[in-house]
């Protein structure tokens, strides 16, 4: 299909800048999919069961299991969202139904829900650790063996102050993917696919011996959930604490406890931000995802919960591991101590591995959310401006990180209280959400992929019946919550405040901001807009030179391309990605496109350094949510014969092309070879062949091949043999002997390279000695390069 754009007639004076609609992405499986929401998802069934118990007695464990079973109905809602607009998500899609004053509402409560979620998960992932260690001690006091170091001179065991040893915990995790984030750090579905691997290890195990454990003891069921089975703690009943109004009306209780059991069904938005990047079918594998999702978080939070109270003896679980259910849970089941204990070792590792997840997740998210309000020029372009070293919207991360510390220090590591706060983030984000969906059911014309069920048509008229019950439990649960959850109803208020008046003040000082740099673009910069990169949108020969340009202040790539460029033969385009946040869209259109000043900078300096050479460029701009995958697509569509990049403050130069390469097979078919060269400071470029390629082979291995063949030769039945029967020969052996023992095979290989670099002195493998024969480029040595 032909790409749409607009076309404007060349201007003298002005540069070309084209800029693309299509987000450069890569696409992962629904398994991966599924797998990213529930390292999420997941986290909330290491504490949701303790919180609700706290809040309503025994009972708590159906409300856990009524949740799940809810949160399908609320996922529904997401993928129907998801189905028409690829970036779906709670700012989204009440930006369209309501508009920007609800959608910074809306968005100030989803940012409560998210800076919430690192200090739950800090929290709770030290309140496992500390479990185990004071439970360890506990064991030790009671062994003779250890008694004497494990109590103090009373003769009481030590052990560890929970709160204030989970909250120094839960800074310390901060801490650390605070630093990540600074740094920028590479979100892998690969990782979170496995890490739901091994906890699915874990949890078969704790489902499957906790069923054991219950048949063998005859365990009962906890009370069903009718208000007289409700047991509602004093901090639970909120400005209602001196009322009847849980045991007067039976609904309103029931209400009241469903609405401390929602935070169990966090994370939701997680599937709205990973939609963009699911693999076709999009819509089909969606489905699959949240199908998965909803088995999962059914089994593991759901049955997990109920087992946890039947199990672990009232006296002890709400007292002892009200914070740590699974954990307590481990050390109930039938068995010998030491299994238990080891289980439970087992749990902790896997709930670290979960939680601290989740607190990256939070900041990701956080992150990702803001710079979507940033992209529609919401927020100040103040905190979008990159870190000088790392190119990360360091300001955003910042902000994020201290508030997420603030919590946790003003909490001082109590889980009651930061879930309370939470469980209010999360009901009013679904809510805004479902509301903003009702609205698009008459609103939005356009084509819609999924709808929730039940709709009734009357004639014309379509009543969305599933999807307006969905918002009216939503709603009715947030309303009561308002009076239920005093301490989250008045600091979700005065965070949702906060953050209203600082979008609103920014979009006021953005609109003046934004026209002023317009018209400054408009004036230097000749802007067209095209859905894909082609040659012809930048007017352009095939065999180009592509230079990455990431920030004004290190242009030495470009300098480097144009010293080595004649641009009478080769064209030079300049590539900036405009990296878009977790959940950023698919698509971008024309309109939406805001240039930072930043961006402004960067093209004002690409043009001043090649107006330094007297040389002509190009420059492209290409929204990414993958900066390999935005480079490789970008020189694949512009044909280009040579990718030029600066040095990483993060990569080698041997990752930077390992990474390019990755993204290279992955590009579907038809597809160009290039050559990658990386520029440090000091412009020794190294240099690397993008795609299958005649390796370098150096003269004493010519040298063998030849004596062999020399030797085999003299056979009268080798007067045939050529070189490179000997070559494929030796390759066949090599893949079968692979094939039989990959372990064997892969250490002789391994041990062939390091006595060959010994013996022959070589750098980096892709580095080239000989000459390279792509249009436009001679390599004379690994070091000095010229074309």
């Amino acid at each position: 299909m032909a790409s749409k754009r607009t076309y404007t007639p060349p201007v003298p004076n002005r540069v070309r800048l084209v800029v693309a609609s299509s987000v450069m992405l890569t696409f992962i499986s629904f398994w991966r999919a599924a797998a990213i929401v529930l390292n999420d998802l997941g986290s909330s069934a290491f504490y949701a069961g303790g919180i609700a118990e706290e809040a309503v007695g025994k009972s708590a464990p159906w409300l856990i299991l009524g949740t799940m079973f809810f949160s399908y109905a609320v996922r529904a809602v997401y993928v129907e969202s998801c189905s028409m607009y690829t970036r779906g998500g709670v700012y989204r899609i009440v930006k369209e139904a309501l508009g920007g004053t609800f959608a910074k509402v809306s968005v100030s409560a989803l940012m409560f829900d998210y800076v919430l979620t690192g200090p739950i998960s800090g929290v709770s992932a030290g309140q496992y650790i500390v479990g185990l260690l004071n439970g360890l001690l506990s064991q030790a006091a009671a062994s003779p063996r250890y008694h004497h170091w494990a109590v103090n001179a009373a003769g009481v065991p030590h052990q560890f102050n929970v709160n204030h040893t989970s909250a120094f915990i839960a800074v310390l995790i901060t801490f650390f993917f605070w630093w990540q984030n600074i740094k920028g750090i590479e979100e892998s579905s690969e990782k979170a696919l496995t890490i739901m691997k091994v906890t699915t290890v874990m949890v078969i195990i704790l489902i499957g011996w906790g069923l054991f454990s219950v048949g063998h003891n005859g365990a009962t069921l906890p009370p069903f959930p009718t208000p007289a089975n409700f047991k509602f703690s004093p901090d639970a009943l909120g400005f209602l604490k001196n009322t009847q109004f849980a045991k007067n009306l039976g609904l309103f209780g029931v209400l009241m406890a469903f609405g401390h059991s929602v935070l169990a069904m966090s994370g939701e938005e997680s599937l709205a931000q990973v939609n963009r990047e699911i693999e076709h079918p999009k819509l089909k594998n969606l489905k699959r995802a949240a199908l998965v999702i909803a088995i999962y978080s059914m089994v593991f939070t759901g049955l997990g919960s109920l087992l946890a109270v039947m199990l672990i003896p009232d006296s002890v679980r709400v007292s002892v591991y009200r914070d740590n259910l699974i954990a307590g849970m481990a050390m109930y089941m039938v068995g010998p101590l030491a299994l238990r204990v080891a289980f439970r070792v087992f749990v902790v590792i896997v709930g670290f591995m979960i939680l601290g997840g989740a607190v990256n997740t939070a900041i990701v998210g956080s992150t990702g959310v803001l710079m979507r309000v940033a992209e529609d020029g919401v927020l100040a372009d103040w905190f979008r401006k990159p870190q000088k070293r790392f190119g990360t919207s360091y300001r955003i991360v910042n902000m994020v990180a201290l508030i997420q510390l603030f919590v946790i220090v003003v909490t001082r590591g109590d889980v009651i209280m930061i879930g309370e706060a939470y469980a209010f983030g999360v009901i009013w984000s679904f809510t805004f959400n479902a509301l903003a969906m009702l609205v698009l059911r008459w609103k939005y014309k356009g084509e819609r992929g999924a709808k929730v069920p039940v709709n009734l048509r009357i004639g014309k008229t379509e009543l969305p019946i599933g999807l307006f019950c969905v918002f009216l439990v939503l709603f009715t649960t947030a309303v009561v919550n308002l009076f239920t959850k005093s301490v989250a109803t008045v600091s979700g208020i005065i965070f949702a405040i906060g953050f209203f008046i600082i979008f609103s003040l920014s979009e006021r000082d953005n609109k003046r901001r934004h026209k002023q740099t317009e018209r400054q673009m408009k004036e230097h910069f000749q802007l067209e807009h095209s859905e894909e990169v082609g040659r012809d949108d930048l007017a352009i020969r095939p065999g180009g030179v592509l230079v990455t340009m990431r920030d004004a202040a290190t242009p030495h790539a470009l300098k480097w391309a144009l010293a080595r460029t004649d641009t009478e033969e080769q064209d030079i385009v300049v590539l900036a990605a405009r990296m878009m946040g977790a959940g950023g869209p698919e698509y971008v259109d024309a309109s939406e496109q805001l240039f930072s000043e930043h961006e402004q900078m960067l093209f004002t300096k690409a043009v001043s350094v090649a107006e330094s050479f007297g040389k002509h460029i190009g420059l492209v701009v290409v929204p990414a949510g993958d900066i390999f995958a935005a480079i490789v697509r970008t020189a694949n569509s512009l044909d280009v014969a040579a990718v030029v990049s600066g040095l990483s403050t993060k990569l080698t130069a041997q990752e930077q092309a390992y990474h390019v390469g990755q993204a290279w097979e992955a590009l579907p078919e038809p597809k160009r070879q290039f050559t990658f060269y990386v520029v440090p400071p000091t412009g020794e470029a190294e240099s690397f062949h993008i795609g299958p390629h005649a390796p370098t082979i150096p003269a004493s291995d010519v040298q063998l091949v030849h004596r062999l063949w020399l030797n085999m030769r003299r056979d009268p039945h080798m007067d045939d043999l050529h070189h490179s029967d000997i070559v494929s020969f030796a390759l066949t052996r090599l893949a079968a002997s692979y094939a039989n023992d990959r372990t064997v095979t892969s250490q002789q290989l391994r041990a062939a390279i390091d006595d060959g670099s010994q013996r022959r002195g070589l750098g980096a493998v892709s580095r080239f000695e000989d000459t390279d024969e792509n249009p436009g480029y001679s390599l004379t040595s690994s070091r000095t390069d010229s074309f």
